[in-house]
């Protein structure tokens, strides 16, 4: 609820006044409940006369509301009496205190609330308990520090503003509770909302934030020059020794000792029962010819690894034949040649 809504008695340390009264239309149980409380009969029959009635009812001086109780102790932790029976320690250490509040407020257009505040004596009683039990005891729960007592002085100041600017607000439902000559008791939960409202006034004492300390690194030590081969140069033991593959040594000039005596050279001549040279395509197909060619010269043995390669890969010149040599070679065009060119010569002559 915005606080311009709320009358001026409602402001802090402000005198008890006429509590503010606004109503859009008559409610069932609020015209059973003013009827209940009132001993004259009232004529109850249009929303002025229920503003007026209940108006009159929450303004008498004993129209005073109990929001809840609350245990307290009665002293300080260190002054308390220690008894090995729970309720004889709780009989002589712990005191009810009743809060009570009246209505200044009530609001039946906009919002359905009802605003209570607490009467001086119910103020008193908390700013009583705050300075003498609350104080001490949050103080001797934290450890000192420079400003630690104006701290706590400030803290009992602000609580003084807020318990005197307290304005509990609850659903207007809640003057179901009324009693005769306005008094009243929160009821259905009510009674908690208000507890835990009140109980969160009192806040602890706390202490600063700890110093942030900037953590002074040494600065990394720089080699001298008298290591410097160990801070350029790793060391010979770091060094990962990588494999390396036999065919890869060759010496450095030509001995008859070799390094690579006791692995197979690869450079040494095949024979053909060692190596299986690779059949020619199934496309391709020699020319017929009369002379048959010799064996010897396609699987003669290579001597070197590029002869083997040249035997299993044909050059373009050996599979087609220029005319002279496919006819020195006895393809049949020897006959032939002779014919061809004389008559060619012959007609142009």
């Amino acid at each position: 609820m915005p606080t311009a809504l709320l009358p001026a008695s409602a402001a802090a340390f402000a005198p008890r006044g006429k509590p503010n009264v606004v109503l859009s239309k008559v409610e069932s149980w609020l015209t059973m409940t003013l009827k209940r409380v009132n001993r004259v009969k009232r004529p109850l029959n249009n929303v002025i006369q229920h503003t007026r009635c209940l108006t009159e009812t929450l303004s008498s001086p004993n129209a005073i509301w109990t929001l809840c109780s609350l245990m307290f102790p009665k002293a300080a932790e260190s002054d308390l009496h220690k008894d090995d029976n729970p309720m004889v320690d709780d009989m002589f250490n712990y005191q009810m205190i009743h809060m009570e509040a009246y209505v200044v407020h009530v609001d039946m257009v906009s919002r359905n609330e009802v605003a209570f505040k607490l009467t001086p004596e119910t103020i008193e009683s908390l700013v009583d308990f705050h300075k003498d039990i609350f104080s001490p005891d949050t103080a001797a729960a934290t450890w000192d520090w420079p400003d630690k007592d104006v701290q706590l002085k400030k803290l009992q100041e602000e609580f003084v503003q807020s318990v005197n600017k307290f304005i509990f607000r609850t659903n207007v439902q809640a003057l179901e509770g009324l009693e005769e000559d306005g008094a009243g008791e929160l009821l259905s939960g009510r009674s908690e909302e208000s507890k835990a409202a009140i109980m969160g006034l009192f806040v602890p004492l706390l202490p600063p934030p700890p110093r942030v300390v900037d953590v002074v690194r040494p600065a990394p030590l720089l080699p001298s020059s008298t290591i410097a081969e160990d801070w350029w140069v790793p060391s010979i033991e770091h060094q990962q020794v990588m494999p390396v593959d036999a065919w890869k040594v060759v010496p450095s000039s030509p001995s008859p000792v070799s390094t690579c005596d006791s692995t197979p050279n690869m450079w040494t001549p095949m024979t053909m029962h060692e190596t299986q040279l690779p059949s020619p395509a199934p496309s391709f197909s020699m020319p017929y010819t009369t002379a048959p060619y010799d064996t010897t010269q396609y699987y003669s043995t290579p001597n070197t690894m590029a002869a083997a390669l040249a035997a299993s890969f044909p050059l373009p010149s050996m599979l087609v034949q220029p005319c002279s040599t496919a006819a020195s070679m006895g393809y049949g065009f020897n006959d032939r040649y002779q014919d061809f060119a004389a008559l060619s010569y012959g007609t142009t002559m």
